[in-house]
């Protein structure tokens, strides 16, 4: 559900209120909102993502009094990226702050950008991140910078070296998903086959939104993104997803004829830009 304005407009002042106190340690050179508040549609249950850019770490004493006062809060949460999260005690918002040094962030751009680094799934996340992220504080100017430098067509280099990273994986090579995924299904292993069906449709949509020449978006409202940015789509896209996470991941081939029907649109998408061979090929062409 899409959430009322005078919501939204609660948890922008909060975002603001939480970037001010940041914007007062000398470390920081910028603080800039993103996920889905910096969207167009939050939902009820969108928090706030806040990205701090710093030149020296922010100490742990100093991050747990800008989270106070709070219902419940974990300082220090560095499970993915190194960050905070709390739960705002006046608006019952959650805020998850996000640290970055300025170094790395645009290292990180110039290796997608320039170098054309790939990942398996999701490779050009923080190209999307930076380029749709809110500018809530920019001491002297640095992230607008940054976003200017990404604000460039999707290179051709870039768009072959994705699918040229991600597609042999889905079910060519040896060690492909798909492979993982019969094995799994053979010794009746359905918590491997969950594993595997997951990174498969990151690299399925790494692969959809270089096609597309589109910053991936992240992992979340994927199907969403996709039908707004990408203006090309397999046909049987909708219904292949819709098909395939319904199916259980039980100890039939029902998932994997799924998967073949998901790849199979995919391939179809690929001839079409002349990027694949009617043998089956990559010619990248495009």
């Amino acid at each position: 559900m899409v959430q009322t304005h005078s919501a939204s407009s609660t948890a922008h002042a909060l975002a603001r209120r939480v970037a001010l106190r940041y914007a007062e340690l000398s470390q920081v050179e910028a603080v800039a909102l993103g996920g889905s508040r910096a969207s167009e549609a939050p939902d009820a249950n969108s928090d706030i993502d806040l990205y701090v850019y710093y030149h020296e770490p922010v100490s742990l004493g100093v991050r747990r009094q800008i989270a106070a006062p709070a219902t419940r809060a974990e300082i220090g949460n560095d499970f993915w990226e190194p960050g905070d999260e709390w739960i705002d005690a006046g608006t019952g918002v959650s805020v998850d702050v996000m640290f970055r040094h300025v170094e790395w962030i645009t290292e990180r751009l110039d290796g997608v950008l320039n170098k054309h680094r790939t990942s398996v799934g999701f490779s050009t996340c923080f190209w999307y991140n930076v380029l749709n992220s809110q500018i809530l504080f920019d001491r002297q100017g640095w992230f607008l910078a940054l976003q200017k430098t990404a604000e460039r067509p999707y290179p051709r280099e870039l768009k072959r070296a994705v699918i040229a990273k991600n597609f042999p994986i889905l079910r060519r090579n040896m060690s492909s998903y798909v492979h993982q995924i019969e094995l799994a299904i053979a010794r009746d292993d359905r918590i491997s086959v969950s594993h595997r069906v997951t990174p498969l449709l990151a690299s399925y949509s790494d692969i959809l939104f270089a096609v597309n020449e589109q910053p991936h978006p992240g992992e979340k409202r994927l199907v969403q993104f996709a039908t707004r940015l990408c203006p090309r789509l397999p046909g049987n896209f909708q219904q292949a997803i819709d098909e395939l996470l319904t199916t259980p991941p039980g100890g039939d081939r029902q998932i994997v004829d799924k998967i073949n029907a998901l790849l199979d649109g995919l391939e179809s998408l690929l001839r079409e830009g002349r990027l694949l061979s009617e043998s089956g090929e990559l010619t990248l062409a495009n």
